[in-house]
């Protein structure tokens, strides 16, 4: 039995995720020039954490955070609905055959870090270090 290709244990090819981070910066640019014609859009900064194009490179999910992370689902709800404009700029500025299927997504990893870090700070935590100190 052969293995697929697409069931890589050693994750994403080096050219996926330098698709991914092209795209990431022309994104990154178009959203700055503030072009999208969307209320929920308006004087928003939104960044752009990561891009994950598929092994194929027919889908990306792009994961975004507005800026202090003010109405986040009407954000990304906005940047879905502006998909094919979003799309046909970003066609402009990246060199590609077939430019993927972009699919917008709230990133939450700031709030898992947030979690994170209140753990390690917390009181039953601290015992523990202090007692690997100790020894």
């Amino acid at each position: 039995m052969s293995k697929s290709r697409f069931n890589n244990s050693k994750g994403p090819s080096t050219r996926v995720l330098r698709v991914g981070e092209n795209i990431r910066h022309a994104l990154s640019e178009i959203l700055s020039r503030g072009e999208i014609r969307d209320e929920a859009l308006n004087d928003v900064s939104i960044t752009v954490t990561e891009v994950r194009c598929s092994p194929d490179l027919r889908n990306a999910t792009i994961f975004v955070m507005p800026l202090g992370g003010l109405n986040e689902k009407e954000v990304v709800e906005a940047l879905n609905a502006n998909n094919k404009y979003i799309r046909g700029q970003l066609s402009k500025m990246v060199r590609m055959k077939y430019l993927p299927n972009l699919k917008f997504t709230s990133d939450f990893s700031f709030g898992e870090a947030d979690h994170i870090e209140s753990l390690l700070k917390s009181d039953h935590v601290a015992q523990d270090l202090i007692k690997d100190d100790a020894e």
